[in-house]
């Protein structure tokens, strides 16, 4: 059988023209021959190892090899066959005349259909992409049957195709005749990304060998201090590799550096010693590394290192250095404690806080808040916390939230905590802060009789249910013209809305945050923003500039984020909503002093409720239950207008 393999190259003709490029091709197999003798690196040539490849196979009809021709059969893409299917690629080394090298087989299959009976071969090109040089392989063969004796896919294969480390090649295969309409139908491309030396598969390749593939210096160090003369010597020692005959060793700390060039002279280990001064040194640590010149990589060679360790021989500081290290250290620490002490002092806390504000408005004491919320999801928890933080270290406010006294809220109960810290509130300049949201409101409708609310995050606090006691306590006290100055009531407009405000607060200013966090903090520190002649105004509380802050920043964020949740989570209340409450459990508090609930009746058949404290009395409740009796109504805003008439005082 005659054989004829035809690789084309294209290297150092790209530049020539057309008509030349086409010559080459035919007398290009030659050129290399006469080449390969004059030094030609085989190592970097793209070629076939294997010069004369067999396509003999059980059932295969006059298989050869030819020429890849520029003229290929074109048929009616009815009489064309199928695109072949690729089966595997190989990479490995295989060792040739002149040392191993880095190689890759391809195999591609036939499809099984009746497009068989028109094919008359198929041809692979292979594309260096980073070099543009290529190889190209032609079978010609006849199928008369769809799959081989062995009722398998026929198989081809083009084995022992030399590659370079690192590089990307284009494979190609086409089923021979070609198709009129280039729809590449009936052929089959892939990349193959050849890995570099540092993969176990190709390291041995003689071209990786050159780069210093399996080089181990195997360093050694040997460090002595002479204390007389107050000098390091270092000898350094490493095995040399046989594809580099120059090294640079250098050794660096912070502020140092030597280095040195040593050859290898036919010896198999090389030894440098370093020799410097204790007081070069800053820190008692260094960094050894050695840089080959192997021949491929030449300057660009990876580079060994290693630490050495200095401390053990390190000669002690003098006295003074000493001294002043500790002298800083002493004063780092009372100034530290100076700092802490500042941050406790409420006094201290409250004139950084007035210094933020502009002139002809001060503020004259700190004030306390105390904020009631509901745990509608983690992303609005997580608002508050943040709102809590910016109100402390941006507005010098003490701030009372349940989540920053757990330990004294399990003592007392929900019922006698809050009650507590209202009546604390009652008896002083203090305020309470209502942040209504969607959970406010349908546990105010609940207890006004609607479906009961079980909300997620309230089943894992350890608290439970905080919202619902709250308001049981202290609506009642909201209606009170005396009381009614306690109580703020605001709402975050990004998350919530004014919907989300329970009736009975509709009598009173709602602030929408953070648009109206100025005039919100004004009305907890009982100044009016607004005053005869001129309009106060405290720095970096307006919706432009809260954010300017640390704390205004990540409250702005926690914001943005619950914002961007409900948008891509339209039903995220609903998720939040539980079927029963596992975590709903009978709380009895038995103390000193406690709250019970009466009913008043008034003409117009308006139910109030009114506290009278009891001696030694038992109160039960539910974490998540309405916290009323079937007498206590109070679920409109209309209900509490004839009490409202009675009990408020003109200013």
């Amino acid at each position: 059988m005659e054989l004829i393999i035809v690789l084309v190259y294209l290297i150092g003709f790209q530049s020539f023209p057309p008509v030349l490029c086409s010559y080459t091709r035919m007398i290009h197999f030659p050129f290399f021959c006469f080449c390969l003798p004059a030094g030609l690196r085989v190592s970097s040539t793209l070629r076939i190892l294997d010069k004369r490849p067999d396509c003999n196979q059980q059932g295969l009809d006059n298989c050869k090899i030819n020429n890849c021709s520029d003229k290929r059969i074109v048929v009616p893409t009815s009489y064309a066959p199928n695109c072949p299917e690729w089966d595997s690629e190989h990479v490995g080394v295989w060792k040739d005349k002149h040392g191993p090298v880095s190689v890759v087989n391809v195999t591609w299959k036939i499809r099984c259909d009746a497009s068989v009976v028109a094919l008359t071969g198929s041809e692979i090109n292979i594309v260096d992409e980073s070099t543009n040089q290529s190889i190209c392989v032609q079978y010609s063969y006849k199928l008369s049957q769809q799959q081989n004796p062995n009722n398998n896919m026929w198989t081809f294969s083009l084995d022992k195709v030399v590659v370079e480390p690192g590089h990307t090649y284009m494979v190609s295969v086409i089923n021979l005749p070609e198709r009129d309409i280039e729809d590449n139908s009936n052929k089959t491309k892939k990349k193959i990304t050849i890995p570099g030396c540092g993969d176990k598969k190709i390291e041995k390749a003689q071209i990786c060998l050159e780069n210093g593939s399996l080089w181990d210096p195997n360093m050694t160090t040997t460090v002595s201090l002479n204390k007389e003369r107050k000098r390091f010597s270092i000898v350094v020692g490493f095995e040399a590799a046989p594809y580099s005959e120059r090294y640079q060793v250098s050794i660096q700390s912070h502020g140092f550096y030597y280095s040195t060039n040593v050859s290898k002279e036919n010896r198999s280990s090389l030894n440098v010693t370093f020799e410097f001064g204790w007081w070069q040194l800053s820190q008692c640590k260094m960094f050894l590394m050695i840089q080959p010149f192997f021949i491929q990589c030449k300057n660009d060679c990876k580079i060994k290192n290693k630490t050495i360790d200095l401390c053990p021989n390190y000669l002690p500081r003098t006295f003074i250095i000493k001294a002043t290290v500790g002298l800083l250290f002493i004063g780092a620490c009372l100034a530290c404690l100076l700092w802490r002490a500042s941050q406790k002092d409420p006094v201290n806390t409250a004139l950084s806080a007035a210094k933020q504000q502009p002139e002809g408005f001060q503020v004259q004491a700190r004030k306390r808040v105390l904020v009631i919320y509901s745990l509608d999801h983690p992303l609005y928890k997580t608002i508050v916390l943040k709102l809590c933080a910016f109100l402390v270290t941006k507005c010098g406010t003490e701030v009372v939230l349940d989540m920053f006294d757990s330990t004294r809220l399990g003592v007392l109960g929900s019922i006698q905590w809050l009650d507590w810290h209202r009546e604390q509130i009652e008896s002083s300049s203090d305020k309470i802060l209502i942040l209504c949201s969607r959970g406010v409101q349908a546990k105010w409708r609940a207890m006004c009789g609607d479906k009961q609310v079980f909300l997620r995050e309230d089943a894992r606090s350890p608290v439970g249910d905080m919202l619902s006691p709250a308001l049981f306590l202290m609506i009642p006290h909201f209606i009170r013209s005396a009381s009614f100055e306690k109580y703020i009531v605001a709402y975050f407009g990004d998350v919530c809305s004014e919907e989300d405000v329970p009736s009975p607060f509709n009598i009173t200013v709602r602030y929408k945050l953070m648009k109206q966090f100025e005039e919100l903090f004004f009305r907890i520190l009982d100044t009016e923003k607004h005053e005869p002649g001129k309009v106060n105004h405290i720095e970096g509380l307006s919706e432009d500039e809260y954010h300017h802050c640390p704390s205004g920043g990540a409250l702005r964020d926690a914001i943005e984020a619950f914002h961007a949740h409900q948008l891509e989570n339209p039903q995220w209340f609903e998720d939040e909503l539980l079927e029963s409450s596992n975590t709903s459990a009978e709380i009895c508090y038995d103390a000193e002093i406690t709250t019970n609930l009466i009913t008043y009746s008034v003409p117009d058949s308006t139910h109030v409720v009114s506290h009278l404290k009891t001696q030694k009395s038992d109160f039960n409740a539910d974490k998540t239950g309405p916290y009323v009796t079937e007498e206590f109504q109070m679920c409109t805003s209309v209900e509490f207008n004839p009490l409202i008439a009675e009990n408020m005082q003109p200013a």
